[in-house]
């Protein structure tokens, strides 16, 4: 019977690393699987070990496209006004004669004017100059001795005669030194411009004083009218 005891304590014994083999074996439940990887390639990198993933340039970072913005309906084209070209033409005209007179310079007031026999003149002390060559040569023989004009302008008024046809009307304040003795006058003046080519020229002038000389007017026309309302 002690022999029994003996043999069988002795097979238990020889048993436990075995078993415990086994225990340490199947310590964990949960397998998991492995991935096949490519040959050559090490498996157990930890990822503080990867290679660091290069950076972008900052050159090839392309901005996101804009959305482009809806198609505008097309507005509709405006009332012709008077300030359409041709009358900015004509008030263009209009300016350069009198910047000439306020600078005296022979060349920019007769350039102004139509070059031509026809051209005529009503001037403002009752005389008439007929043709261009005869308009420059009074206007060479007095602006020598004009220094220090002063032209004023208002309540101008165009109207437009077609195409190639203009009115101009104003009222003009003039001031001036004339051999060394001053002088001012107040008139009303029309001018009709015609399109020549391309530019805009004078063909008649008409000006007169606003405050006539009674003797030069008819008793039946020296009551002022009324005013307009």
């Amino acid at each position: 019977m002690f022999r029994k005891i003996l043999f069988v304590t002795a097979l238990f014994v020889l048993a436990l690393p075995a078993l415990t083999s086994a225990q340490n074996s199947n310590s964990s439940t949960t397998v998991r699987p492995r991935t096949a990887s490519p040959a050559g390639q090490n498996t157990n990198r930890s990822t503080s070990d990867a290679e660091p993933k290069a950076e972008t340039p900052r050159s090839a970072i392309t901005a996101p496209a804009k959305k482009a913005a809806p198609p505008t309906a097309a507005k509709p084209k405006p009332v012709a006004t008077p300030q359409d070209p041709a009358t900015q033409s004509v008030t263009a005209a209009f300016n350069a004669l009198l910047n000439g007179i306020r600078k005296s310079d022979l060349n920019a007031i007769t350039s102004a004017y139509w070059n031509s026999p026809r051209l005529v003149l009503f001037n403002n002390n009752g005389t008439v100059t007929k043709g261009w060559d005869q308009m420059r040569k009074n206007r060479e023989s007095s602006i020598k001795d004009l220094k220090d004009v002063k032209l004023e302008v208002r309540d101008v008024s165009i109207t437009m005669l077609g195409r190639d046809g203009a009115v101009v009307n104003a009222l003009w304040t003039q001031s001036q030194d004339y051999k060394g003795q001053p002088e001012t006058a107040t008139g009303r003046m029309t001018l009709v411009f015609r399109r020549i080519g391309n530019a805009w020229k004078a063909i008649h002038l008409h000006t007169s004083p606003d405050r006539p000389d009674p003797s030069r007017v008819m008793p039946s026309e020296q009551t002022a009218p009324s005013p307009n309302p």
